[in-house]
C-alpha cells in the first residue's frame, strides 16, 4: 500500500482526480452547464416563497434549454443527459425534478419512438410546450401494469376517449398545473379495442395552454410535498378525445383497415410505455452523486473553517482536525468515488449494451446502482448534516435541501425497495443454478485489491447460501418462499453493488497516471472495500476465508487510511468541480463564516458613547 505523499502538489492532484471522476472532454460534457448554472439568474434567492421558487425553476427550465445545441440529439444520449443532473440537483431541486421529466421521459419518449417529424417535436424542443410523464395512479405506483386509465378507439372518429372511471384511477403526483406555461402530457392508458382490453399504451395528450386547463381534464393540485416546492397534481379525464395519432405505437402496435395488431406480447405492452424510466434511474443516480459531492464539500469547508477550544490550554483548533469529526466524513468521501464510479460505469453499460442482447445484464446493472448510489446519497447527506451541528440545518446552507431531495431520487422511477427486492431473486435464482460450492478467495495481503473483492463475492455467496435455505425451509406457497429467502437475498444484494461499485474505483485507480492523485484513489478505494469486509469478517472467519490476525488487523488499518486521506480532504472534495458561485451566499462555505451573521448595528460595531445607558 503506497503512503499518499504528504506535501502534494495540490493542483496537479485535483487535476488529476478530476479526470477520473468526470472522464475525457469533462469541459464539453459539463462545461457550458457548469458555466450557466453559476450565473447570477441560477443563485439562491433569499426569502423567496414556494410558489416564487417553483415560477423561477421553470424560467431556468427555458435557459437550461437554450444551452442545449440540440434537444433532440441530447435525450438521445444518455450520457449528455445524465452529465447534466450531476449539477442541477445540487442548484435547484425543483429546476432537476422538471428537466427530468420534460427530456427524459416525455421528450426521450417521443424521440424514441421514431414516428414524429422534428416539426412536429419543434414545439416541446423549443420549449413552447412543457411535456410532462403521466402514469402511476393513486391507486397504482409501481404497479404500472394494473393502470386503470382508459383510452376506448372509437371507429366512427378513429380516435381514442381517455377516460378515468375511478378515484384509484386518477394520474398521482404529476407537474400537470398551468405553472410554468403549457403543459403536454404522455399519458399511459389501457387501451380497449371493440371492448378488448389490449393492454397499456401512452397516448400524447395537451393539458393546459395559456389560460388553463382544456376541455375534459381536471387538475388538482396536490398538498406540499417534502423539500423544494413543485406543482405535484391529482389529473384526471373525462372523456377526452385525442387523435388516432396520439397513441405511441411506433412499429410494433398499430391499426390497418380498422383492425389492431401489435407484435409485442399484451403482458408486456406496458413496459415499452416505460423504456426510458432506465436513462431515468441514470439521471437519478447523477443526482444523488452530484448532491453528495455538493455536501461533503460544504462539510469539509465548514469543518476546517469551524474552530473550538483546543485540547490544552488556550489553543484554538479546526473541529476537523478531531478523529470524531473527520472520520465519518472520510467514509463518506470514499463512498462517494465509489458511488461515482459505479455511477459512470453503469452509463457507459447501458451506452454500449442498452440495446444489444446484453440488454437485461445492463439494466440490471443500471437499476441496482440506481437503488445503492441514492441510499448512499441519503446516508451521506444526513452524516454531513450533523456534522455540521445547527448550521446544517438552517436552509440557506444548502445541506437541508439535498436532504429532501434525495429522498425523491429514492422513490422516483422505481421505488429503492421494490427495485433491490427485483435485482435479488434474480442473484438467488442465478446463485441456485450455478450450485455454488465454497467460494475461492486469494490468499494474501488484505490491501490487495483483488483480495478485497474476493472476499466481498465471498461475503456475499454467504448470504445468498442462506437465502436459498429460507426458501427450502420456508412453509409451501409462493409468497412464503418468497418471503423466507428475502431478508438475506438483501443483503447479498446489497454486497453485490458494494463490491461493484469497489471494483469500478479499483479500475479507475489504475487507469491513472502514477502520482499523487493515483495513490489517493488507491487509499480511498481501500477505505470503501474493507469497510465491508470488517462488517462481514465474523461470517468470513467462520468460514475459514479469513484468518482470525487478518480481522484483528482491520481496525487498524481502516484506521491508518482514515488518517492519511484526512490530510488531503480538501483536495479530495476540490476535484468534485462544484462551481464556486454554487457556494455564494452559504454562510459555512466562507472560510470566515461568522461574518455572513454580522450586525452592522451591533453592539461591538457602537461606540461606547453611543450606547443607551
Amino acid at each position: 500500500m503506497n503512503a499518499v505523499t504528504q506535501t502534494l502538489d495540490t493542483e496537479g492532484a485535483v487535476a488529476t482526480l478530476r479526470g477520473a471522476l468526470f472522464g475525457p472532454g469533462a469541459d464539453e460534457s459539463h462545461g457550458p452547464y457548469w458555466r450557466l448554472l453559476s450565473t447570477e439568474a441560477f443563485r439562491r434567492v433569499a426569502e423567496a416563497t414556494p410558489e416564487r421558487r417553483l415560477r423561477d425553476a421553470y424560467e431556468r427550465l427555458r435557459l437550461l434549454n437554450g444551452v442545449v445545441p440540440d434537444p433532440l440529439a441530447f435525450v438521445a444520449d444518455p450520457a449528455r443527459l445524465a452529465a447534466v443532473h450531476e449539477s442541477l440537483g445540487f442548484v435547484d431541486p425543483t429546476l432537476t425534478s422538471a428537466a427530468t421529466i420534460h427530456y427524459n421521459l416525455f421528450l426521450g419518449s417521443l424521440v424514441d419512438e421514431g414516428t414524429f417529424s422534428h416539426e412536429e417535436l419543434a414545439p416541446f424542443a423549443a420549449m413552447r410546450q412543457v411535456g410532462t410523464f403521466l402514469v402511476t395512479e393513486v391507486a397504482h405506483g409501481n404497479d404500472v401494469a394494473a393502470v386503470e386509465t382508459t383510452a376506448t378507439y372509437d371507429r366512427v372518429s378513429d380516435s381514442f376517449l381517455l377516460h378515468t372511471p375511478s378515484a384509484g384511477a386518477q394520474k398521482f403526483m404529476p407537474n400537470a398545473s398551468p405553472v410554468g406555461g403549457p403543459k403536454t402530457g404522455l399519458v399511459a392508458a389501457r387501451l380497449l379495442v371493440d371492448g378488448v382490453d389490449e393492454g397499456v399504451f401512452l397516448f400524447l395528450v395537451r393539458l393546459t395552454d395559456a389560460t388553463g386547463t382544456l376541455p375534459g381534464v381536471r387538475v388538482r393540485r396536490l398538498p406540499p410535498r417534502l423539500g423544494s416546492p413543485f406543482d405535484h397534481c391529482l389529473t384526471s379525464f373525462d372523456q377526452v378525445r385525442v387523435e388516432r395519432r396520439a397513441l405511441l405505437g411506433g412499429t410494433h402496435a398499430r391499426f390497418e383497415a380498422g383492425r389492431f395488431s401489435c407484435d409485442t406480447p399484451r403482458g408486456q405492452r406496458y413496459l415499452r410505455a416505460l423504456r426510458r424510466v432506465m436513462v431515468g434511474k441514470l439521471c437519478m443516480s447523477a443526482c444523488a452523486v452530484g448532491g453528495a459531492r455538493a455536501v461533503l464539500s460544504l462539510a469539509v469547508r465548514y469543518g476546517q473553517g469551524r474552530e473550538i477550544s483546543g485540547l490544552t490550554g488556550t489553543a484554538r483548533l479546526p473541529v476537523f482536525a478531531l478523529r470524531s469529526h473527520h472520520g465519518p466524513l472520510v467514509e463518506a468521501l470514499a463512498t462517494t468515488y465509489a458511488m461515482n464510479m459505479l455511477y459512470r460505469e453503469a452509463v457507459s453499460r447501458w451506452q454500449h449494451d442498452g440495446a444489444g442482447e446484453r440488454r437485461e445484464d445492463a439494466a440490471r446493472l443500471v437499476s441496482a446502482a440506481k437503488a445503492w448510489i441514492t441510499w448512499r446519497g441519503r446516508e451521506i447527506g444526513a452524516e454531513a448534516r450533523e456534522r455540521c451541528g445547527a448550521q446544517g440545518l438552517l436552509v440557506h446552507n444548502g445541506i437541508a435541501d439535498q436532504l429532501a431531495a434525495v429522498e425523491g431520487t429514492i422513490t422516483a422511477e422505481g421505488d429503492n425497495q421494490a427495485t433491490m427486492s427485483k435485482v435479488a431473486a434474480e442473484l438467488v435464482l442465478e446463485h441456485r443454478a450455478a450450485r455454488h460450492g465454497a467460494a475461492a478467495v486469494p490468499g494474501g495481503d488484505l490491501t490487495r485489491p483483488e483480495v478485497a473483492h474476493g472476499l466481498l463475492r465471498a461475503a456475499r455467496n454467504i448470504w445468498l447460501d442462506r437465502a436459498v435455505a429460507g426458501t427450502r425451509q420456508a412453509p409451501p406457497g409462493a409468497l412464503a418462499r418468497r418471503n423466507g429467502s428475502m431478508g438475506p437475498a438483501l443483503r447479498a444484494a446489497d454486497l453485490h453493488v458494494h463490491r461493484q461499485a469497489a471494483e469500478a474505483l479499483a479500475r479507475a485507480a489504475a487507469e491513472t497516471a502514477p502520482g499523487a492523485g493515483r495513490e489517493l484513489l488507491e487509499s480511498l478505494h481501500l477505505l470503501f472495500a474493507l469497510r465491508a469486509v470488517a462488517e462481514h469478517s465474523g461470517d468470513l472467519l467462520a468460514q475459514g476465508l479469513i484468518a482470525a490476525d487478518q480481522v484483528e488487523r482491520l481496525p487498524l488499518l481502516r484506521e491508518a487510511l482514515i488518517t492519511r486521506i484526512a490530510r488531503h480532504a480538501r483536495t479530495l472534495v476540490d476535484a468534485f468541480a462544484v462551481p464556486e458561485a454554487f457556494f455564494a451566499g452559504i454562510p459555512i462555505a466562507s472560510a470566515d463564516y461568522v461574518t455572513a451573521y454580522d450586525d452592522p448595528e451591533g453592539p461591538w460595531h457602537t461606540p461606547p458613547r453611543q450606547r443607551r445607558r
